[in-house]
């Protein structure tokens, strides 16, 4: 059964020698129910005609903002799309997308798009290598682009290995597995909490850590996009999700972060606890800044409220907790210990001993582990990326 049924979809179409496949992409999409419309740059006409793509979409391919008929509004078409599809997307349209190069129809249309994106890169072996085109990629990746990688086999330079655009029907069910999960997720009602948690010590000083809540922001940004309604609790930091959507409690301490997510829970199907929250707190504050002394400063510390252990001991059966765990000895003995007594569901390990992954990084190395004994591995990735596999493993939770 196809989830593509009354979508619609622009398809963009860049200048490469893979902009034949598109003429397919668009038959597959009208096959499944879906209303296309194209967008070609103007190098895109070289491969493939205009004529083509109006006959099988049966709408007039766009390719300037003004042409001799009308005046082809951008914004229009980004809030009328339920998806934008650029297949094949060439090196240079990447570099104009993750740059905010708005000097043609399809870049502006993307700028003004509010829905889910997929680009579909084709391009020689080494333009895909390059370090250039791997910056592009990642900082589209981190806008909440979905890049679908290319295939491996012979290229237009005679060539062999990556940058053959993926087949069509490939692209496709790719498109078509989001509005699946979409259709999982819209009205169920999430609380995720991310970022650090501050405790005051003086008006100046302060008890935290490194957490910069980039991987709680990339979960609430996922499950956003996929129609749930997300409600972030964010500790101290200076990212913000991109979602408009999303709403965003902000709190500084652990007691202010137990206060919203108590409230939030409540009423939700799932709680997501991504933060870092502080387990100490000082059990006096100073009014004013502590000065320094020839003598040592001890500062007495109580134990913070433990958010995770009181959600789950108020958790409905009905309701999904999954938590985090950030270790650096008997990774896997100490979480398997978290999942029981926070009585989470699920819980994301990551371990600082991995190269790449915890605190401030772009990306992380997780395993998820289940209440059923199950454990899921997965390589570093970018946090937009791990999220999706986070997500993907609660859905699959979910149905049991």
């Amino acid at each position: 059964m196809s989830h593509l049924a009354g979508k619609k979809i622009i398809l963009g179409v860049c200048g490469s020698i893979a902009a034949y496949k598109s003429a397919y992409l668009v038959r597959w999409f009208i096959k499944k129910g879906a209303d296309v419309k194209v967008i070609m740059t103007v190098a895109a006409k070289d491969f493939i005609t205009p004529l083509t793509l109006s006959t099988l979409s049966t709408h007039p391919v766009i390719s300037d903002i003004a042409d001799e008929e009308s005046w082809n509004n951008h914004v229009e078409l980004g809030l009328w799309a339920d998806a934008l599809v650029i297949a094949p997307v060439t090196a240079t349209t990447l570099s104009k997308l993750a740059n905010g190069n708005c000097d043609n129809m399809l870049t502006a249309t993307y700028l003004s798009a509010r829905c889910p994106v997929w680009v579909a890169p084709a391009m020689d072996l080494d333009m895909w290598k390059h370090p250039a085109t791997k910056r592009n990629i990642n900082l589209l990746v981190q806008d909440g682009v979905t890049v679908i990688p290319p295939a491996i086999g012979e290229l237009a330079s005679g060539l062999t290995g990556e940058g053959r655009m993926p087949e069509p029907d490939e692209i496709g069910m790719l498109v078509d597995k989001h509005f699946s999960t979409s259709q999982h997720w819209s009205g169920k009602k999430v609380l995720i909490t991310a970022g650090p948690t501050f405790e005051t010590i003086d008006p100046v000083r302060f008890i935290g850590n490194r957490s910069s809540g980039k991987m709680g922001i990339a979960l609430a940004e996922n499950l956003s996009r996929k129609g749930a309604e997300v409600t972030l609790v964010l500790g101290p930091t200076h990212l913000l999700p991109n979602c408009s959507n999303i709403r965003v409690v902000h709190v500084e301490s652990a007691q202010e972060m137990f206060e919203a997510a108590t409230v939030a829970f409540e009423n939700c199907d799932l709680g997501i606890l991504a933060a870092a929250v502080a387990d100490f707190r000082p059990v006096t504050v100073a009014n004013s800044k502590i000065k320094k002394t020839d003598s040592d400063l001890n500062i007495s510390l109580a134990q913070t409220q433990d958010i995770a252990k009181y959600l789950g001991s108020v958790k409905k059966k009905e309701q999904l907790l999954v938590g985090f765990a950030l270790e650096t000895d008997n990774e896997h003995e100490n979480a398997r210990k978290k999942i029981i007594s926070k009585n989470f569901d699920l819980i994301v390990l990551n371990s600082l001993k991995d190269k790449g992954a915890g605190f401030q990084h772009d990306t992380n190395k997780i395993t998820i582990l289940t209440k059923d004994n199950k454990q899921l591995h997965f390589e570093l990735k970018d946090k937009s990326e791990v999220a999706e596999d986070i997500v993907v493993a609660i859905e699959d939770y979910f149905k049991k």
